[in-house]
């Protein structure tokens, strides 16, 4: 095993023992994705636009997304380490869980088109986005980012609004995009 992949595990704070097929045959095969994935997960845990938490809480937020149960207890911990409460945290689990329904509601909206469902009532009880104990510009933020993990042009469209008017600029927006991009690609090795 090289010093990147051990160096990449434990920024996601998994015990560099641990074996991942996917991933550790691309290092045994010096595969030089192995450096840049490191780089990559490195810099955008890093982004100057997010909070190490914030940062952490999103990519719970995809590890949650894709069910990936190894990533969803690492992640935790190093959360709550970097000052995450257990009412957060569940909001991420509560959130992600939301924006699946949201997201599929909505798709089908998108991808019909017709009058009848576009003015029907979504139905869907969503009062967690009242006022979310991650903050509204935050939890908008995650919206956005699950969202777009899923492929819902509309919720992306409308969370992308919302976030900026709350306050967040365009490189915050970027930067949690491209961190949820990261993750789930990181996802996929392990």
């Amino acid at each position: 095993m090289s010093e990147t992949r051990d160096n990449l595990l434990l920024e996601l704070n998994i015990p560099s023992t641990e074996t991942f097929p996917l991933l550790d045959q691309l290092d045994a095969a010096d595969h030089r994705y192995i450096k840049d994935l490191k780089i990559n997960v490195s810099n955008s845990l890093r982004a100057t636009t997010l909070t190490e938490k914030e940062a952490l809480l999103l990519a719970l937020a995809v590890s949650i997304n894709q069910k990936h149960e190894r990533t969803i207890v690492s992640l935790t911990e190093l959360a709550s380490s970097k000052g995450a409460s257990a009412s957060e945290i569940n909001e991420i689990h509560a959130l992600v869980s939301l924006l699946n329904a949201n997201n599929i509601y909505y798709r089908f909206k998108h991808f019909v088109n017709k009058d009848f469902y576009n003015s029907a009532p979504a139905g869907i009880r969503m009062s967690i986005m009242m006022n979310p104990v991650l903050g509204k510009e935050f939890f908008e933020l995650a919206s956005l980012t699950v969202s777009a993990i899923n492929g819902c042009e509309m919720c992306v469209s409308s969370h992308e609004q919302s976030v900026k008017n709350h306050g967040a600029t365009e490189n915050r927006i970027l930067d949690a995009v491209r961190l949820t991009a990261i993750i789930k690609s990181l996802i996929v090795l392990l």
